[in-house]
C-alpha cells in the first residue's frame, strides 16, 4: 500500500490537462494531497501549497506521486534529480507511466541504497484470461468519450458517490493509473497485452448481485486513432447495460491530434451503441456528461440544455452540478 499523504509531482507539465493524474487525486482524495512540487516551466496548478521535498516531508508527506500524464507515458530526464532527492530524503515513489520507475538504474540504485520503494501503478500484476463474452450477473455502466481526457473517470466516480449516498450497490472499477491511485486497486488496461484486454475487463467486473452496478472507468475514444483499441476492449469486455456519453465542447481538435476534429455526440452515440450491442444487445445510451470547466456557469447551463434538447437525454456536468440526473437515468435498466 502507498503511504499517505502524498506530495504530488507536477514536474514541467505544459498545461493543466497534462497533470490530470495529480488533479484526479486532488479532486477525489483531497486528504491525500498535501502539496504540489513544480519544476521551472510548469504550467499546471492544483491550487494546493507549493512545497519542496523537505517542507513536504516535515509536514508529513511520505510518497511522491508523479502526477503527470504525458503523451506515451514517458519519463522525463529533467525530473531525475528531483526524484532521487526525494528517495534520499525518505520518500517512496509512485508513478503511472509506461516508462517504469524500476527500469531506471539511477532510481533503482537510490531506492535500494535508502530502503525506499518504487510503485509502478501502470504495471499489470495479475494474470488475465482471454474474453469469452459469457453474460454475467449484475449491471454495468461505462462512460465513453468524444476524445481522451474529457471526464470519463470523473463521471463514474461522481455517479458512484451519488449511488452510495442513496444506499444503492455500486462499485467504481478503475482501469487507469489515476483511478488506481484514487481507489487503491484496478487494472492498468492500456498496459495489458492486447489479446487479454477485454478479458481483463471481464475479470475486473465479475458476476454480482442483480441490483449491483459496476461503474467502469472509461479510457480513450473510439474516434481517437491513437487509443481506440482500449476503448473497444472496455465496451466488449465490460458488456455495459448503460452508456454515458462524455464530451468537452471547447476543444479545437483531438488531444494530441491537431488534424482530427472531435466527433459529434450523435456520431459517438451511434458508433458506441452499435459496438456495445455486439456483446450486450440490451445496452442503452442513458445520458450525457459534459466537462464544462472552460465555460462560465450561465454558458455551461445553456450548453447542457441544448444538448438535452438535441439528444433527448439528460445532460449534466457531474463534477460541477452533480450526477443525480445520470443516476436517475439508470432506473428501470
Amino acid at each position: 500500500m502507498l503511504k499517505t499523504p502524498y506530495l504530488l509531482f507536477l514536474g514541467d507539465a505544459p498545461d493543466q490537462l497534462a497533470a490530470k493524474v495529480a488533479q484526479g487525486v486532488r479532486d477525489w482524495r483531497p486528504e491525500f494531497a498535501l502539496g504540489q512540487l513544480r519544476l521551472p516551466g510548469c504550467r499546471a496548478d492544483l491550487g494546493i501549497p507549493d512545497l519542496d521535498a523537505e517542507a513536504a516531508w516535515n509536514a508529513g508527506a511520505r510518497t511522491l506521486v508523479i502526477g503527470v500524464a504525458n503523451r506515451g507515458g514517458v519519463f522525463s530526464p529533467a525530473w531525475k534529480a528531483c526524484l532521487i532527492d526525494a528517495l534520499v530524503r525518505g520518500y517512496d515513489l509512485a508513478a503511472g507511466l509506461h516508462t517504469l520507475l524500476r527500469d531506471d538504474p539511477d532510481l533503482s540504485a537510490a531506492a535500494a541504497a535508502h530502503g525506499r520503494r518504487l510503485f509502478d501503478v501502470r504495471l499489470p500484476v495479475d494474470t488475465y484470461p482471454i474474453a469469452d463474452g459469457v453474460k454475467r450477473s449484475g449491471k454495468r455502466c461505462l462512460a465513453v468519450g468524444t476524445d481522451c481526457s474529457v471526464g470519463k473517470m470523473y463521471t463514474a466516480l461522481a455517479m458512484e458517490k451519488v449511488m452510495r449516498a442513496r444506499g444503492m450497490k455500486a462499485t467504481f472499477r478503475a482501469t487507469g493509473q489515476t483511478g488506481i491511485l484514487v481507489t487503491g486497486s484496478g487494472v492498468p488496461l492500456d498496459a495489458v497485452v492486447a489479446d487479454f484486454m477485454a478479458g481483463a475487463v471481464e475479470w475486473l467486473t465479475p458476476g454480482n448481485d442483480p441490483d449491483h452496478w459496476d461503474l467502469i472507468e472509461g479510457q480513450g475514444s473510439l474516434f481517437h486513432v491513437s487509443y481506440s483499441g482500449v476503448t473497444l476492449a472496455l465496451i466488449h469486455g465490460g458488456q455495459p447495460d448503460a452508456l454515458i456519453l462524455c464530451d468537452e465542447p471547447t476543444r479545437p481538435h483531438m488531444r494530441g491530434l491537431p488534424d482530427y476534429k472531435l466527433p459529434s455526440l450523435e456520431a459517438l452515440q451511434d458508433l458506441a451503441l452499435s459496438l456495445a450491442r455486439i456483446a450486450n444487445p440490451s445496452c442503452r445510451v442513458v445520458g450525457v456528461s459534459v466537462n464544462t470547466q472552460a465555460l462560465d456557469e450561465a454558458a455551461a447551463k445553456a450548453h447542457l440544455a441544448a444538448v438535452e434538447d438535441r439528444l433527448g437525454l439528460p445532460a449534466t456536468d457531474p463534477f460541477r452540478f452533480g450526477a443525480e440526473a445520470l443516476v436517475d437515468a439508470l432506473d428501470g435498466i
